[in-house]
């Protein structure tokens, strides 16, 4: 097994501050290669400034696609630098929103879900760093012949859309695919420096962290939500179609979502045929309920939902993550016998 880091440029500044240094963090020119990963509607513009200013990179949640809102989050990150992150399939039927956005001047555009390469193509063009989730070798081929300039390796033990293979087999075989030179961040149950240690020595120049960061003081969702979180756990996560039937949304079939099971999940979960059927009653239903009713509503979470105990600023859940990661990688010889 190679190790891509720079070893000996990982731990700098011990008597100051322990810090880690990949080629993520010289690419983009901040100070802990942790990125927030760009949640729809909940990484607005004062998470995504928390965690640029705590020395990560966060992305505003573009998701499908509203350019009023993410106009808005823009303006709340002020002077900060963050990037943006869109659902592609989705940015692909909205003629000019990509050029409206990149006028927005952001740090990097991130693609997930669907074919990236002219985005990726027009982003270059206007000197804007790009990120593409993959979940496939063969999604890792197509970023890669685009000239993506960071592969975001996403396994299924993350929150919200995806595929089904997990992270740690799937991030070597990416690197091994894409070769020592290639940027690459790790997606998917990362939540603490533990998850940033391991994706470090499985090929990875850094992390993308959701769910962690959903459970965070800047976030934008109820309490109520935020104490679920808190308070749930992985192994009451379900990858499933549900939510994207119910309320009319066209993904593409081989994605699907994980979320925290729920009473409406559970009794359409293995139902999926008979919810097409009954869609538009089902979904009278799902809008009539409460926005805080997690009985029926969504709630997007991931499998490191074990991981999470309190409710914290952007800047600690940084500080701990790469605190904790430096400790084990400098503790990491230990184990080896001589």
């Amino acid at each position: 097994m190679v190790c891509y880091i720079g070893v000996n440029e990982i731990l700098r500044n011990e008597d100051v501050e322990q810090k880690l240094q990949t080629r993520l963090t010289e690419m983009l020119g901040i100070e802990h290669p942790i990125l927030l990963a760009p949640m729809d509607l909940v990484s607005g513009g004062k998470l995504a400034a928390a965690v640029t200013s705590a020395g990560g990179l966060g992305l505003i949640g573009g998701g499908y696609g509203n350019l009023d809102w993410m106009n808005t989050e823009f303006e709340e990150a002020g002077n900060q630098a963050v990037g943006v992150g869109f659902i592609t399939w989705s940015l692909l039927q909205q003629p000019g929103l990509l050029e409206q956005t990149l006028k927005l001047n952001p740090k990097v555009l991130m693609l997930s879900f669907g074919d990236g390469t002219e985005a990726v193509e027009k982003a270059k063009e206007a000197g804007v760093p790009t990120l593409w989730q993959v979940q496939r070798l063969e999604q890792a081929k197509a970023a890669i012949a685009a000239g993506v300039d960071i592969i975001v390796v996403q396994g299924q033990e993350g929150g919200g859309h995806g595929m089904d293979r997990g992270l740690t087999a799937l991030l070597p075989a990416v690197r091994d695919l894409a070769g020592p030179e290639q940027v690459i961040v790790a997606a998917g149950g990362i939540a603490d420096g533990r998850g940033l240690a391991a994706a470090l020595m499985l090929g990875a120049d850094g992390v993308m962290m959701g769910t962690r960061f959903w459970a965070s003081k800047e976030a934008i969702g109820s309490e109520k939500a935020k104490q679920l979180l808190v308070e749930t756990k992985g192994d009451d996560t379900v990858r499933s179609k549900v939510f994207d039937v119910t309320r009319g949304l066209d993904w593409p079939w081989h994605f699907t979502g994980r979320v925290v099971s729920n009473d409406f999940a559970k009794k359409w979960h293995s139902e999926i045929e008979a919810l097409k059927q009954d869609a538009e009653n089902q979904r009278a239903v799902y809008e009539a309920s409460d926005p805080n009713d997690y009985a029926t509503r969504v709630l997007i979470a991931g499998e490191a939902l074990d991981l999470i105990d309190t409710i914290e600023s952007a800047e600690q859940i940084v500080e701990k993550t790469v605190s904790q990661a430096a400790e084990l990688l400098k503790s990491s010889a230990g184990a080896l016998v001589a």
